[in-house]
């Protein structure tokens, strides 16, 4: 089963700079981030091979969150060869994040 990887500004490029990507902006204090972790485990996992589903910790990488704007967090991005296509705030249901891939794909 696939999971989500952990980007950083190290591997920001590498993971999300060619392709589709889903990023969760999240942090381990944050409530509704928690609620996301399963809907995103999930997607990881259906959409592997087609789309990269990654987290990053505004917590760890606040250049990152600066960069997308994030404000608050769960913040979804999607992402097409590193591109913004989508972005959705706030617990989002996974039928909705499963269509916006699909839609970039």
């Amino acid at each position: 089963m696939s999971h989500p990887v952990e980007v950083t500004s190290g591997n920001f490029q590498t993971m999300v700079g060619a392709g589709v990507a889903l990023i969760d902006f999240w942090a381990e204090w944050c409530g509704p981030c928690r609620m996301m972790h399963p809907i995103i485990d999930e997607l990881a996992a259906e959409f592997s091979g087609k789309a990269t589903i990654g987290k990053i910790n505004v917590d760890n990488e606040g250049e990152l969150a600066e960069k997308f704007g994030v404000q608050s967090i769960p913040t979804l991005v999607i992402l097409k060869n590193g591109v913004e296509q989508k972005r959705f705030v706030g617990v989002t249901q996974k039928t909705k994040l499963a269509e916006a891939l699909n839609s970039v794909l």
